[in-house]
């Protein structure tokens, strides 16, 4: 959800399809209720929340890729090109849900604000991300071909990987209450391999390159990571760490 990062769904289902699959988990601790008004914050191509909808609930998607947009309106979804740090939206939903998103958001105070002021009082923030430690042999891989190229990392990295305790703190600083919140170690597999995941994810990256330079910084970051992240029949492990969450705002109209 940055300007320097593109999407292709199709590219997408074929490199990360997992992504929707794995994020079943914290749909389960949203629990959808039939009757619900929900937020898919970074609705995708669709697939979580075609899921929400076919629990009974009035959902509305937004994501800030029009390619992704329009692909969960050809699944019958109601989806908005919207960015997650404005969200334009005040007391109208009974959960906001997120998966595999907020990471790609730099200022997530903004985010955080912008959910609190779409939900109703009572309303639950239910989501998952790269927390602290995601990706971190990628990032180290990525920042050490950039450096050799005189690109400082830090000027381009668009990932937000939070500790719990970062995070808690900025949730419970816009008014929430934390239910549960937790790092969740999670090595998976990759279907296209790193190849396909870079292609995928990493973008920003390479594109602080010269374009000339930019398939041989990929390849130079397959070959630092292949020792550690691929077996020896040639399959690609993704070293994934998310961050699992579950906050409320409090109902004023509950009694003291």
């Amino acid at each position: 959800m940055t300007s320097e990062q593109s999407w292709n769904a199709k590219a997408y289902q074929a490199n990360a399809g997992f992504v929707p699959v794995l994020g079943r988990a914290v749909l389960a601790l949203l629990a959808p209720r039939p009757g619900e008004c929900v937020l898919d914050l970074g609705c995708g191509d669709g697939a979580l929340t075609q899921e929400i909808v076919e629990a009974g609930c009035e959902v509305v998607g937004v994501d800030h890729s029009q390619e992704m947009v329009a692909a969960s309106r050809g699944c019958g979804i109601d989806a908005r090109l919207m960015d997650a740090a404005l969200l334009a939206f005040e007391a109208e939903f009974d959960a906001v849900f997120s998966n595999a998103v907020l990471h790609w958001v730099g200022d997530a105070d903004a985010v955080i604000a912008g959910v609190a002021r779409a939900l109703k009082r009572g309303g639950r923030f239910v989501g998952e991300f790269g927390g602290h430690g995601n990706m971190a042999a990628v990032v180290t891989a990525l920042a050490a071909v950039l450096a050799r190229r005189g690109v400082d990392i830090a000027a381009v990295n668009p990932w937000f990987y939070p500790t719990p305790d970062d995070y808690r703190g900025r949730l419970e600083t816009a008014g929430f209450s934390v239910d549960s919140i937790e790092l969740i170690p999670r090595p998976t597999p990759l279907p296209t391999g790193m190849k396909g995941w870079l292609g995928t994810f990493a973008g920003p990256f390479y594109a602080a390159l010269p374009e000339g330079e930019r398939r041989a910084a990929r390849d130079e970051t397959l070959d630092l990571l292949r020792h550690s992240l691929c077996d020896s029949e040639g399959n690609w492990t993704a070293d994934y760490v998310r961050l699992r969450f579950a906050a409320r705002l409090p109902d004023r109209r509950a009694p003291r």
